[in-house]
């Protein structure tokens, strides 16, 4: 030590008597919480039959297949076609169609949506998909583009139901209709078939049942 440096203190220990306390023992950590988008996509939200009155707004359906178109399709095809029905003239368009079961809480949803595909879809590839001659892929393969629309479309329609949970809507998605009556009814003309419903809107939680069990990874799953 140099004759300029200053000696560091010495602490006092105090009486020689008092007790020395123990380190406190680490608690075993926490499992990690998911993050808030797996909470929100899957853990925690529901199918939902009871609603609340909340609208769902323009603003919103446009955010919704803002999302929704971003997802993968083969040779980003894009075949999925959504038709939103909100106002209760059209919701009684839909009632006919309806098994028993669906007809109440379909009415109620502030907003039902007509999952649909375009046959035709390839029609539009020269713009979606431009780097090759794609349409004449299905063009006059009638087996490929139908497996191709109905199989993309119903991805598309997947992708629709996790875009609502993320900006925050409920959903239901049901099979329980008619679709020929709603192809009739709302489709048709525009060239469009139905694949599957969806209810949308802010759901009311008190109305919820338990949630059923889900299969086990060994009983859905196999890894070779």
């Amino acid at each position: 030590m140099s004759d300029t440096e200053t000696p560091a203190p010495v602490m006092d220990p105090g009486p020689a008597s008092a007790p020395i306390a123990a380190a406190p023992i680490a608690a075993e950590p926490e499992p990690a919480a998911a993050p808030l988008s797996l909470e929100t996509l899957f853990l925690e939200a529901r199918t939902h039959y009871a609603w609340r009155p909340d609208p769902v707004t323009d603003d919103e359906i446009h955010r919704l297949y803002a999302l929704t178109r971003m997802g993968p399709t083969s040779a980003n095809s894009s075949p999925g076609r959504f038709l939103f029905l909100r106002t209760p003239e059209a919701k009684e368009r839909l009632r006919p169609a309806l098994s028993a079961g669906n007809i109440a809480p379909t009415l109620a949803a502030p907003c039902t949506v007509i999952v649909a595909y375009d046959p035709r879809f390839f029609d539009k590839l020269p713009t979606l998909y431009p780097t090759t001659d794609a349409r004449s892929w299905f063009a006059n393969n009638d087996p490929l583009a139908t497996a191709t629309a109905f199989r993309n479309g119903t991805l598309q329609g997947a992708y629709l139901l996790m875009a609502a949970r993320a900006i925050g809507l409920d959903c239901a998605p049901m099979s329980g209709f008619d679709n020929s009556k709603v192809d009739s009814e709302f489709l048709t003309w525009r060239g469009w078939k139905s694949n599957f419903l969806l209810n949308l809107g802010h759901g009311d939680p008190t109305e919820l049942p338990p949630r059923p069990p889900r299969l086990d990874f060994d009983d859905a799953c196999a890894i070779l």
